[in-house]
């Protein structure tokens, strides 16, 4: 297969940049030789794919990263709710494509299949098939400078702040943990039997090979109920925001079930009054208030139950709001407040989150599962007591994550079940013996995990590693109170001897202590590597970078493959669906991609490796350095109109690049080549800016939503004709 650079379409404002940036990528990689193209991973893409109307790139791709060959530069996607699925389903409706609705209760055979293949898609479909391998992130050493000389603030958390984080701690995933190691390959069986002993129901089987961890655990539907009727009376009482926090984009089964409960525990009253009307209705709490109030309109009593709802709004607990200008809470959409996300900004901005008003309040962090909710305790407490972090003198937490091959609670989603009656649930091994068993009770929510054993050797190797390259500690965060990372640190423990660790600081410490140690050592202006398993690997990429450098949009993401190759990831996108709706409100895309830059620099090495190409690492290396300049001049997108935006940021990429190529001397084939380029663009740099500001502040037509037009966003994304003829013509 010959070597090539896969540039994946995505959604929202990366595919939108893509638009803008791609044409200056090709055009440059193929003056060096270098092969680039494109695969559609898009949710809407998907979507289609499942049902014959669109070639199955994500598939393609998956079958890809298990090869030496595989050379990919993946954005962020969309990590589809239920809500956001229906949506797409809707748009590509009205688009002309003949696919049917997503079934809500399937009641027939072609229901549960249209279901399931929709299943396919919702939530994080798309990360456990590209990450055949562990991942390495870390925030470039450019970024980190270009933070300590223009730091953003961090706010102090105010006098008496009452801010902190409620979590169950007991009866929880965590705290119901039973976790065993396979000794040899087996199929598994996870069965539920009744209370009665009547009936035995096959939930699923579960293939396993020798040395790979199973994990089973269950949170108990009563004990969530109790513990969210406490939190939301302490945030009354205390007077603070009520504010939950999920992640029910990656956790696609668990999560929403447990924001449901959040939902009819905000609302008990209405639920109580009206649950039978709603459920009729096929009104969920799942699917939050977002789905349900425009539902009411079609209801008999609608008006009624809207003023139900808008009365315990009134009277509850002061709600913590993604948008008080639109009126979208806390609990309008299971995956607007994504916990990676919402917390380290409520800790960036002095513990407090917006209300109704738009006015900030100190905050009740609601995390129901325990696992890791200390950590983000920890934080609090620290940031109180010592103050906020100074990002022009602290160090880095890089990570490195395992990841691999759906390790561990994200490769749950085909093993959750939420319990339909009182019972028990079993792991058997084909001969019959019970692995694990949990009694439950009707609404418990039970799940099973895998980890398998090559991944966790390749992930203490990158470890040592990275802690030997860097010269920095690495903590292995395992909790040996936990059953899981109990059976996990038997492996480190093990895998470590295999490599020579000498003069290395390796430690094995539980989150919470993890987190104090690495604040500690990051005010102290040291570096520390947080060694995670796949959780806090999403958890610990955010919460770091956006205390360190703002934002996690600018971290570079190498995750090399276990077969070979490699996958290269650029930023977080949880702000994407914001900047999607400036550009089409004002035509003007705030969306940063540095992350882009930073991604290609080691995709392109990987291409002069494997293509025997040096030109490739002569592109790689002038990239590198075009984007240290890019930094030193502050060229990423301002926020407001009249200043930068996305595509004058890639105008700036692109000049800084070429000037860097035109005066390198290893390759002079493409210094000759790249030097009129640099010269044009240098000379018509106001006219291009010019342009690019002159379509600011008027709305933009881009066709679609989870699938634009291509045409209406390539003339959106690409409006000065002087860059486009000098690229074009390269």
């Amino acid at each position: 297969m010959a070597a090539r650079i896969i540039y994946t379409h995505t959604d929202e404002a990366p595919l939108l940049a893509t638009y803008s940036f791609l044409p200056i990528v090709s055009a440059y990689a193929a003056k060096a030789g270098v092969e680039v193209e494109t695969r559609d991973i898009s949710v809407a893409s998907r979507i289609l794919a499942q049902f014959g109307l669109a070639d199955d790139a994500l598939g393609e791709l998956g079958d890809l990263a298990k090869t030496p060959e595989a050379n990919i530069v993946k954005l962020p996607n969309i990590s589809a709710s239920i809500p956001q699925l229906k949506a797409a389903v809707k748009e590509l409706q009205t688009q002309g494509y003949e696919i049917p609705d997503y079934p809500e209760a399937p009641s027939t055979p072609e229901e549960e299949e249209i279901r399931a293949k929709y299943d396919k898609v919702k939530g994080s479909a798309v990360n456990p098939v590209l990450r055949e391998g562990n991942s390495d992130r870390r925030a470039p050493g450019s970024v980190k400078e270009y933070a300590k000389a223009h730091p953003h603030t961090n706010k102090p958390f105010g006098e008496g702040s009452k801010t902190a984080v409620a979590t169950m701690g007991e009866h929880d995933f965590k705290s119901n943990e039973k976790s065993v190691t396979l000794a040899a390959d087996d199929t598994l069986s996870i069965v539920h039997e009744l209370a009665d002993g009547s009936t035995e129901t096959l939930l699923a089987e579960l293939p396993v090979l020798a040395g790979e961890i199973v994990d089973a655990t269950k949170m108990e539907a009563a004990h969530l109920h109790a513990f969210l009727a406490n939190a939301i009376a302490k945030a009354k009482s205390d007077d603070v925001l009520f504010s939950l926090h999920l992640k029910a984009t990656m956790m696609k089964v668990s999560d929403p079930i447990i924001f449901g409960h959040v939902v009819k525990a905000f609302f008990k009253d209405v639920f109580d009054k009206y649950g039978e009307d709603l459920a009729k209705a096929g009104l969920s709490a799942n699917d939050g208030l977002g789905s349900i109030l425009p539902g009411l309109d079609a209801l008999p009593n609608g008006a009624e139950i809207k003023a139900a709802f808008e009365s315990a709004l009134a009277n509850g607990p002061k709600l913590s709001y993604v948008n008080s200008d639109k009126g979208i809470t806390n609990l309008h959409v299971p995956s607007d407040v994504i916990i990676d996300a919402s917390i380290p900004a409520l800790v960036r901005n002095g513990g407090k989150l917006w209300g109704a008003d738009g006015g900030e309040d100190d905050t009740l962090a609601v995390i129901p599962d325990s696992s890791y909710a200390g950590v983000y305790q920890t934080v609090i407490e620290d940031v109180k007591k010592n103050g906020p972090l100074d990002p022009a003198t602290i160090g880095t937490v890089p990570n490195v994550g395992l990841m691999a091959q759906k390790a561990e609670e994200y490769g749950s989603h085909d093993k959750t079940f939420e319990i339909a009656a009182a019972g028990t649930v079993r792991i058997l091994n084909k001969a019959g013996d019970v692995l694990i068993e949990h009694d439950v009770e009707a609404g418990d929510i039970w799940r099973a995990c895998q980890t398998k054993d090559i991944p966790v050797r390749d992930w203490v190797k990158l470890a040592v590693n990275r802690a030997r390259d860097s010269k920095t500690p690495a903590i292995f965060w395992l909790d040996e109170s936990r059953a899981h990372d109990a059976e996990l640190i038997k492996k480190v423990a093990a895998y470590l001897t295999e490599h020579d660790t000498e003069g290395l600081e390796i430690k094995i410490l539980a989150p919470d202590l993890a987190t104090a140690y690495s604040l500690e050592r990051l005010r102290n202006g040291e570096d520390t590597i947080s060694v995670t398993g796949n959780v806090l690997r999403d958890y610990n990429t955010d919460l770091f970078p956006i205390l360190e450098v703002g934002t996690s949009a600018k971290m570079l993401s190498i995750v090399p493959l276990i077969a070979g190759g490699g996958l290269f990831e650029t930023g977080a996108g949880g702000s994407a669906p914001k900047h999607v709706q400036q550009l089409v409100e004002q035509d003007y895309l705030r969306w940063d991609s540095l992350g882009e830059f930073f991604a290609l620099v080691p995709a392109f090495e990987k291409y002069a490796e494997q293509a025997s190409a040096p030109a490739a690492k002569v592109l790689a290396t002038a990239l590198d350095r075009a984007t240290a300049t890019f930094l030193e001049n502050d060229r990423s997108p301002g926020r407001k109109l009249g200043t930068t935006d996305n595509r004058g940021s890639h105008f700036y990429l692109g000049l800084y690049w070429a000037q860097e190529l035109a005066a390198q001397t290893e390759d002079t084939e493409l210094a000759a080549a790249f030097k009129p380029l640099a010269e044009t663009l240098a000379a018509n740099e106001s006219k291009i800016v010019e342009e690019l500001l002159a379509v600011q502040g008027k709305p933009a037509d881009i066709g679609g939503y989870y699938l634009p037009d291509p045409e209406k966003v390539t003339a959106v994304m690409r409006p000065s004709a002087t860059l486009n003829e000098a690229i074009d013509s390269l």
